[in-house]
């Protein structure tokens, strides 16, 4: 009974939109602990203090539901129609994540969870769930990997042989036992592609990050100004980075993207960059509305879009930076100042 309603349980997570999905256990990742409170001990979480905060539940999905026996693992693909790296020649425009170039992917993907979740609670009555995706400490791509999904490539991405890596992840967790899938192996091989492609070094090594260096990181949880040493090599990335992403050979099987509220917004592709630099509060509520992008704020936006002026070596885009040098926010001044001194000798 337990085999054919997980059978049926793929079937309609494939309707709903999901490109994969994958059974495992609460406690099929033991070693996730471990390598969390290695990497918050080493500092490598930067001042994303919810990791610590939290590390308890996070490391132990067990322990975030006693009640669970069984986690349902889901994918839904998000590949992008385009080069995602082909703006980064585009010097006078912003570089945006794929994934933020559309709607925001918290409630496309949550509405599929729920609906998968409802369907198992129909053929199980009795059963209990809870749905997550982002908005709870589970560490989703060891229970993906746990649930034969894919694996963590040396970029600590999620990445399968028959789906690539442009994908979201949710989890619902049940108390429902189903028969849980095997776990991948790793299938890297000798490729270093994703971390030789990175702009600001942020591998330490193989399967390791040290998001303090992470241009996605920085340009999006990282409050105040960055380190001067890093903000030359962002280029004109002002909303996360796709390179170790982009450049993985396993992007040649990567399942299309069937949401077509993941495409691009056009005013996202390649945005000019002055135009997000004169933008206020109100401005960039409105611009961002429905975004994931509205979520770090017009301050911080604009400070990524005054260290991609600097980067530019437009001389035209100059006064731009000089007007921002007395903004408010004391970040953004200080990008200002920065940006308009690179371009004084462009």
């Amino acid at each position: 009974m337990s085999a054919d309603l997980k059978a049926r349980l793929d079937a309609e997570a494939r309707q709903a939109g999901f490109a994969a999905m994958g059974v495992t256990t609460p406690d099929a990742v033991p070693q996730a602990a471990g390598r969390l409170e290695a990497f918050v001990g080493a500092g490598r979480h930067g001042q994303m203090q919810w990791m610590a905060e939290r590390m308890g539940w996070r490391g132990d999905p067990a322990a975030l539901w006693p009640a669970a026996r069984s986690v349902v693992m889901l994918a839904e693909s998000y590949t992008p129609e385009r080069d995602p790296l082909a703006v980064l020649g585009q010097r006078e425009r912003g570089a945006v994540s794929v994934y933020a170039q559309g709607k925001d992917y918290h409630d496309l993907v949550k509405k599929r969870l729920k609906r998968v979740g409802r369907w198992l609670l129909e053929q199980c009555p009795e059963a209990e769930i809870k749905v997550f995706v982002d908005t709870a400490p589970v560490m989703e791509k060891p229970l993906a990997q746990a649930a034969g999904l894919g694996w963590q490539g040396k970029h600590t991405n999620l990445l399968g042989r028959g789906i690539g890596n442009w994908v979201f992840l949710g989890a619902i967790f049940t108390t429902v036992e189903l028969p849980p899938d095997p776990a991948e192996g790793e299938h890297c091989g000798s490729c270093t592609r994703c971390l030789d492609v990175c702009p600001t070094d942020a591998f330490p090594a193989p399967f390791q990050l040290d998001a303090r260096r992470c241009i996605s990181y920085l340009t999006i949880e990282h409050r105040g100004p960055v380190d001067e040493a890093l903000r030359g090599k962002m280029g004109n990335r002002i909303y996360g980075c796709d390179d170790c992403l982009a450049v993985c050979p396993w992007n040649k099987f990567a399942a299309e993207a069937r949401e077509t509220r993941y495409a691009a917004r056009d005013d996202l592709r390649a945005p000019p960059l002055e135009e997000l630099a004169a933008l206020d509060d109100a401005g960039f509520r409105a611009r961002f509305s429905g975004s994931p992008i509205k979520r770090i704020g017009r301050d911080r936006m604009v400070r990524n879009v005054l260290y991609a002026i600097g980067n530019s070596g437009a001389a035209r885009l100059r006064p731009v930076a000089q007007g921002l040098t007395g903004d408010a926010d004391p970040a953004v001044a200080d990008a200002a100042r920065w940006a308009a001194l690179r371009l004084e000798a462009a």
